[in-house]
């Protein structure tokens, strides 16, 4: 397919100006506008592959705030990443795959009431097109409305693939907005099925497990990359799923910036290669949430969760091609 050639004048600010919706063009690191991995921005999903969307929202956070601030961050630091497609791969997800920046859901933040309906209102409007969603967060909340939305188009409840320093399965009374519950809910009201989802990571005590099959970080350590994907496959099978992954599955080390840190977790090149382990599952949706750039120093969180976005869109790529991560060598 035709490529956007480096030498035309227009190769600045891919992000309006691209020609094409496929290949990999340099532009300056530092200049343009910023697209995630330079896409275009577009609401136009007509033969659209992936959809790309931001979801500035933390008012759900129960420590450090700013990951309203997390899509900008997260776009900005991807463009040292747009040049070229993710190294570890024989597949190119901007050469495979038609992908657009969609922009940010739009919502009121003084009608916090409202917003998880926004959410799910933008979430449902792309799923209804036929498009794989890939949203930037935001706290870890978002997921919630946005699994909702996907769940509305099918006749069984979703598996979920789920990184994270916390389980986010602590018991409510009743609906709440909060960052750490929305998983509860999601398994109590159907909308996710424990049965067939996995949760990895944890360092928090959560001593109810509602179901879900819960690999500490202890177990991870120790299991080894190996073990722990074959472990998600064998939980999600050929099921639906929806992988959502918080940076604070990272050690504190890896990703400063975000707002409830917890030592004992993962390097970056641990989550990279867990994601690249991922091919095969039948992914309708993702997440990278919890960034908050006021915590970060240097980009260091802020490039690790664009880099795991990145890597998402390859495995979905891969899984579309039956391409796979280059052997080590």
């Amino acid at each position: 397919m035709a490529k956007d050639d480096p030498a035309h004048p227009k190769t600045c600010d891919l992000a309006f100006t691209r020609s094409s919706p496929y290949g990999s063009v340099a532009e300056p690191t530092y200049s343009g506008a910023l697209s995630f991995l330079r896409r275009r921005y577009s609401k136009d999903l007509s033969g659209v592959d992936v959809a790309v969307i931001g979801v500035p929202f933390d008012l759900a956070t129960t420590n450090r705030p700013g990951t309203r601030l997390g899509p900008r961050a997260i776009r900005a630091a991807s463009a040292s990443l747009a040049w070229c497609g993710p190294y570890a791969w024989d597949v190119d997800p901007c050469e495979a795959l038609n992908i657009v920046d969609w922009g940010d859901v739009w919502f009121d933040q003084g009608r916090p009431e409202q917003i998880p309906d926004r959410i799910e209102a933008a979430f449902a409007e792309i799923a209804a097109a036929g498009v794989t969603t890939l949203a930037l967060g935001g706290d870890h909340f978002i997921s919630y409305p946005i699994l909702k939305a996907l769940r509305a188009r099918r006749d069984e409840p979703i598996a979920l693939v789920h990184f994270d320093a916390h389980s986010d399965t602590w018991a409510d009374a009743g609906p709440r907005i909060d960052h750490g519950s929305m998983f509860f809910h999601a398994a109590i009201n159907g909308i996710v099925d424990p049965a067939c989802s996995i949760q990895l990571g944890m360092r928090t005590r959560n001593d109810n497990t509602h179901g879900f099959e819960v690999r500490d970080a202890r177990w991870l350590h120790r299991a080894g990359i190996d073990a722990v994907c074959a472990a998600i496959h064998a939980r999600v099978g050929t099921r639906p799923c929806y992988v959502s992954f918080d940076v604070d599955f990272l050690d504190p080390a890896h990703a400063p910036g975000t707002g409830t840190p917890v030592v004992g977790g993962f390097t970056t090149h641990q989550a990279l290669e867990l994601i690249r382990g991922l091919v095969g599952l039948n992914i309708m949706g993702m997440d990278v949430v919890e960034v908050s750039p006021p915590y970060d120093h240097a980009e260091i969180t802020a490039l690790a969760a664009a880099s795991v976005a990145q890597e998402l869109l390859a495995v979905v790529a891969a899984g579309r091609a039956e391409h796979s991560p280059n052997p080590a060598v």
